[in-house]
């Protein structure tokens, strides 16, 4: 797993090339090593990701979403219209980063 840390996320990517491995692994390195953390994951590297595969993704998504955390999917390859609403994606890192500041200043606002 690659990880890349920014002041306010830190960004994982999987590095062996299976999707389905990588979710099940998040499932339990989230809550343990980045617990209290807002999370992007970047799939930008599978240019081919179908939404079968995204969906690895939802219960890890749901569970740290759920901590009052950020959780952030980058793909461009699935249509917007296709993604369940429970789940936050975008096309870029820099949109991933944007999301993860207005959900901080909700949070701190109280919403």
């Amino acid at each position: 797993m690659k990880i890349e840390n920014k002041d306010s996320y830190v960004i994982l990517a999987d590095d062996r090339g299976n999707l389905k491995e990588f979710a099940s692994f998040l499932e339990y390195q989230i809550p343990n090593k980045f617990k209290g953390q807002n999370v992007v994951i970047d799939l930008t590297e599978n240019e081919n990701l179908s939404l079968e595969e995204l969906l690895f993704f939802l219960k890890v998504s749901n569970l740290h979403r759920k901590t009052k955390q950020s959780f952030v999917l980058v793909s461009d390859a699935i249509s917007v219209d296709d993604i369940p609403m429970e789940m936050i994606v975008v096309p870029t890192l820099q949109e991933a980063g944007d999301i993860v500041e207005m959900e901080e200043i909700e949070r701190d606002l109280g919403f």
